[in-house]
């Protein structure tokens, strides 16, 4: 009979084989219809369309940050905001009224309990970023080949401009991921996996992404041929739109071209004819009156009030006369809800310490009446694309 530990030995090496031996199979290399080799490394297999993360420590360990991170806002947010209540009525506040952003820092920095909350928000994010990079680094030269064989392979197509001129903004580690969207050669891989905690383990196989593009509002002549999604990331949204319109042909482009490599190594590897181009949003060299439909999810929040200007009016140029600009972002202007401490307290905190330079800005503007002042025809009575966003469509003029 065997001794317990003698039985748990065995069985691990029984599975380390069995691991081995599957993960050397689904890494093996895929062919292209176009003659490339696309060495896919797998080592895991997938849950869905979501390539599961390499090792089970680092899945473990972001299934804990994923726990951590709803229970802070799911236990530690509702007692916080009870404690904005009690100050409200303390300082005998109008309803309506709101502080001076400064008067609220001061008494938020000495509440230990709302302070808490930021730091248990931040740390989340931060060991996210480190456990992921971390082994993408180690194993570089591996997922560098993945992505070099990639570049070449289809369906679909990536277009990379390392000598791109980038703005400043640009180059800001937005949500403290480190080196930002453009200065890590595995950005695209670990904003992938880490936004899927920022999703509290909902978004693993683009569900969010999925039921946007549902709502995503067409031309009136219905004519979708052509697709733009502007600040693509990852190509979440990107892949959506391709699944909801089959027929087009679906461009993702971004300023970060680690992040464009990654969505079309994803892209090869799931089979989506999506093309990827890494451009500036307000430079994005397409002909005039060139795409039937442009989207941005989140975009423009992380960008300076001059980009978003400049961005807009690209947009106009770039549609059709009639073609639909279908931004998702923050609610601003007439739509987001009143100013409260409470409201004042999380702009502020996610602007200071989670890498949002711009969203205090953003937020000061009414975005709709932005995109009105380049000539736009904005409705703002559609149901939002996603709970807490804003709801524009805007046409440009036939």
């Amino acid at each position: 009979m065997f001794e317990r530990r003698s039985f748990f030995a065995v069985f691990s090496i029984i599975s380390a084989f069995f691991t081995s031996f599957f993960a050397s199979n689904n890494a093996k290399a895929k062919s292209s219809s176009n003659n490339f080799t696309f060495k896919d490394v797998e080592k895991r297999g997938t849950r869905g369309k979501l390539e599961r993360l390499p090792t089970l420590d680092i899945e473990s360990g972001q299934d804990f940050l994923t726990g951590f991170r709803n229970f802070v806002t799911r236990r530690m947010y509702p007692p916080i905001k009870v404690r904005f209540d009690q100050i409200t009525k303390e300082l005998k506040l109008k309803e309506g009224e709101t502080l001076p952003l400064n008067e609220l820092i001061k008494i938020v920095q000495n509440e230990p309990q709302m302070m808490m909350g930021v730091r248990g928000w931040v740390s989340t994010q931060q060991f996210t970023w480190k456990q992921i990079l971390d082994y993408y680094h180690d194993h570089a030269d591996e997922y560098l080949d993945e992505m070099e064989s990639a570049d070449n392979s289809g369906p679909g197509s990536v277009e990379l401009n390392p000598d791109l001129k980038l703005p400043e903004y640009t180059k800001h580690e937005i949500h403290i991921q480190p080196a930002g969207y453009v200065g890590d050669p595995f950005s695209g891989y670990l904003n992938y996996y880490g936004v899927n905690n920022f999703y509290g383990g909902s978004n693993y196989n683009d569900e969010v992404q999925n039921a946007i593009v549902e709502r995503v509002h067409t031309p009136e002549d219905n004519k979708v041929e052509k697709v733009l999604d502007i600040g693509c990331a990852t190509g979440r949204l990107t892949f959506s739109l391709k699944r909801r319109f089959p027929e087009a042909k679906v461009y993702g482009l971004d300023v970060g071209g680690p992040m464009v490599r990654f969505a079309h190594t994803r892209g090869v590897d799931l089979g989506e004819d999506v093309h990827f181009v890494q451009r500036l949003a307000e430079d994005t060299k397409f002909p005039d009156n060139h795409f039937d439909l442009v989207t941005a999810y989140i975009l423009f929040h992380e960008v300076t009030s001059e980009a978003q200007d400049k961005i807009v009016a690209e947009v106009k140029r770039i549609l059709r006369p009639g073609g639909v600009f279908f931004p998702i972002d923050f609610k601003t202007g007439k739509q987001a809800p009143p100013d409260s401490p409470y409201r004042q307290f999380f702009v502020w905190w996610d602007h200071v310490y989670n890498g949002e330079p711009w969203r205090v800005e953003y937020a000061s503007r009414d975005f709709a009446e932005v995109i009105k002042s380049h000539g736009f025809e904005v409705d703002e009575d559609i149901t939002a694309a996603r709970r807490g966003m804003g709801s524009i469509k805007a046409t440009k003029p036939a």
